[in-house]
């Protein structure tokens, strides 16, 4: 049923990619997950093809210790990127990654190196987990949390892992991806 739903959604996706921009619809990028090993993470193309090479706002990182929340207007993400990331379409091609065994569908958000880079050594114990296409980031908050709340919350899951965890972040995914909340 939750393919089927998502097939329309995907082939809509990909199909607006291509019309607003030149370039490839699907994105890959290197990402840091259990056990701090590397893997390819797939996401529907929102930026623009050139993004790498041009300056990142702000991100957790930049943020820790501070209550400002990330710049919603990245002039990197194309038109139809705002509206991919805002209803979390970008993120349907991580089903990849949980076919593949990279990621499961709940847990931490996988970051790039550059940021594991500059993690604090209790960051670290977001690799005992795999990461995930949602989890307690994504439902308490996600981007308006600096990498401290997030990595809290991380534990937090870590430490109290059930089904029923699980089954309850999944349930309050659905109301955060249909009000948007926190994406940008």
């Amino acid at each position: 049923c939750f393919l089927g739903v998502m097939m329309p959604i995907g082939l809509l996706a990909a199909l607006a990619i291509r019309f607003d921009t030149p370039g490839p619809v699907i994105y890959r990028q290197k990402r840091v997950g259990l056990y701090k090993e590397n893997f390819w993470i797939y996401k529907f193309r929102s930026m623009r093809i050139d993004a790498d090479k041009l300056p990142a706002p702000p991100g957790p990182l930049d943020r820790k210790g501070s209550d400002h929340p990330k710049e919603v207007s990245d002039p990197r993400v194309t038109r139809v990127g705002r509206w991919l990331r805002r209803l979390s379409v970008d993120e349907f091609p991580q089903f990849i990654n949980v076919l593949k065994g990279d990621m499961s569908i709940v847990g931490p958000r996988p970051h790039i190196p550059s940021e594991v880079d500059r993690y604090d050594t209790w960051h670290h114990r977001r690799f005992e987990v795999k990461p995930g296409i949602t989890g307690l980031t994504q439902v308490s908050g996600r981007k308006n949390l600096d990498i401290d709340g997030m990595v809290r919350l991380d534990i937090y899951y870590i430490e109290n892992w059930s089904v029923g965890l699980d089954l309850k972040i999944m349930l309050q995914t659905v109301p955060a991806l249909l009000t948007g909340r926190g994406a940008y």
